[in-house]
């Protein structure tokens, strides 16, 4: 019968165990001299070596002849266990047997001494799985245990256990293993298989299996059950990804705003019947890669790629602002969310989600709203700066300026935006604050300026843009202008004059806001 290959290449000592020396040390040092404890936690990810610990901790407390505080695996207890015929030692699944009379059946049969061996071994996997009165049933056996009983207790999620169990045990966090480290595990094990892995092939299996040494060698069997020369190119048919470069590509049409691109390579995804989603998170970890670039000053210590992926992405990052990498991490991520549900269009998700990455425009979240507005920023620091360009002489906007002195006119008068004048205007971001101060006092009041949006001038003044005439009067009358400008002294931590405080009406266009039509005034100059 056909043995698995992580099955077969189990290690049997504690020399053997790959990416985790900060526990086989101590685990060897406490065999060396005959000093374990009564209860052992193990916590980590999938795959990091756990259970094979457990077993290998396991012969080393009955081994007859240790060596080096390993297992020497050919006396009796270490056969006996190695074929599962040591009833000394017992494995247990808390994933299925996780009632309160499974754990009462342990704490009655730990009175007895072991039949066999020098220990009775209790090997409790997934140990988070019981229920809170198998726990309380676990409590008093785990704290005062006969001397000839070991507890080795495992588990993926170790925030789950009571800290009343954590606190009664030698506890172990098992690391995710290195990329270097399964890459060398996986052409040893390929070489002694007769597999042919190429350099390309071994890396890609190491970064898929995520720090899990089982996982890599599962990839690895996998791919070589058709192909005995496993490449780049047969892991990504195996295991129904898309190349890094398909990735790259995609990243750098959404820089480019190249909707051909984008929609070709969906429907290449679609066509090659690989799962859109597995591309979604291969995708997400580019921007992530991006992220990490664009915010860190040593961003190869977090990232596991080589000389020539790290010059790509590089330059890939140079493409976006940090601000259009979040906007477009909140858009991934809640696109994957959408594609794990049930019925879910996941061709139509993808593609929808990346026509709106092209164009924050599209969307008015607050992720995208900063996102125009970093746009916004970058084109003032490079000069550009926001002048009226009225498109017929019958719309050019006056060019005075209402003051309370003056008196204001019946007849709407439309500012287009930017108005008339040359100044740079900054849009205030925290304008909804100065709505919500006045909104304690006189919430009819707040109306008025609510749907309003304010900026700043070079010259320290304040620009309020209403969206009708009767708001902007509204403003104008008894205490109302008072009030706002306390507000927007408050908000703006200075003192504004009530000279520099200026109302002005906005003309709306269907469908714009005015941050579209501050930043095609910026492009257009």
């Amino acid at each position: 019968m056909h043995q698995a290959l992580y099955r077969k290449w189990r290690p049997q000592t504690f020399d053997d165990v790959c990416g985790q020396e900060h526990i086989t040390s101590v685990l060897r040092y406490e065999a060396e001299n005959s000093a374990f404890s009564h209860a052992y936690l193990f916590c980590g990810s999938r795959g990091t070596g756990k259970t094979t610990c457990a077993k290998i901790l396991a012969k080393v407390v009955n081994c007859e002849h240790p060596v080096n505080g390993n297992p020497c695996g050919v006396c009796e207890a270490c056969r006996a266990i190695d074929s599962g015929a040591a009833t000394d030692v017992l494995e247990m699944d808390a994933a299925s047997n996780n009632g309160v009379d499974n754990i009462r059946d342990i704490r009655d049969e730990v009175v007895y001494s072991p039949s066999a061996l020098k220990y009775r071994v209790y090997i409790i996997d997934e140990v988070h799985m019981l229920s809170v009165s198998a726990f309380n049933a676990l409590l008093k056996t785990l704290e005062e245990p006969p001397e000839h009983v070991v507890f080795i207790l495992a588990t993926t999620e170790l925030q789950k256990l009571p800290a009343t169990i954590i606190s009664r045990c030698q506890r172990f966090d098992f690391r995710r293993i290195s990329t270097d480290a399964l890459m060398a595990r996986l052409n040893y094990i390929a070489k002694e298989e007769g597999i042919e892995l190429s350099p390309d092939a071994a890396r890609m299996l190491a970064k898929l299996a995520q720090g899990g040494m089982r996982d890599a060698i599962s990839l690895l069997e996998l791919c070589a059950g058709v192909h005995r020369k496993v490449t780049a190119k047969v892991v990504e048919e195996s295991v129904g990804m898309t190349g890094r470069d398909a990735m790259l590509e995609t990243a750098l049409a959404v820089a480019d705003r190249n909707y051909d691109v984008l929609f070709a390579q969906i429907a290449q995804v679609v066509s090659s019947s690989k799962d859109i989603a597995v591309f979604w998170q291969d995708l997400i970890s580019i921007w992530r890669d991006m992220l990490i670039v664009k915010t860190t000053k040593n961003a190869a210590a977090y990232l596991d790629l080589t000389d020539h992926e790290s010059e790509q992405l590089n330059g890939l990052a140079k493409r976006f602002r940090k601000e259009d990498l979040l906007y477009h991490c909140k858009l991934m991520e809640d696109a994957l969310f959408a594609m794990q549900k049930s019925n879910a269009v996941k061709r139509i998700i993808a593609e929808m989600t990346l026509v709106r990455m092209c164009d924050a425009a599209l969307d008015t979240s607050a992720e995208a709203m900063l996102s125009r507005i970093a746009q916004l920023e970058e084109q003032m620091m490079t000069g550009k700066s926001f002048v009226s360009a009225p498109k017929a002489a019958e719309d050019k906007p006056s060019t005075t300026v209402p003051t309370r002195s003056e008196p204001i006119a019946t007849t709407p008068k439309t500012v287009s935006v930017p108005t008339a004048g040359k100044r740079i205007l900054r849009p205030i971001r925290n304008w909804m604050e100065v709505v919500e101060r006045i909104s304690r006092s006189t919430p009819m009041t707040a109306s008025f300026v609510k749907s309003s949006r304010a900026y700043t001038t070079e010259d320290g003044n304040v620009i309020i843009h209403f969206d009708n005439d009767f708001s902007m009067q509204m403003m104008e009358q008894g205490e109302s202008r008072d009030r706002l400008r306390a507000a927007v002294s408050a908000v703006l931590r200075r003192e504004v004059g009530d000279r520099a405080l200026i109302f002005e009406v906005a003309g709306k266009t269907e469908g714009r806001s005015v941050i579209d039509e501050i930043i095609e005034a910026s492009e257009g100059n």
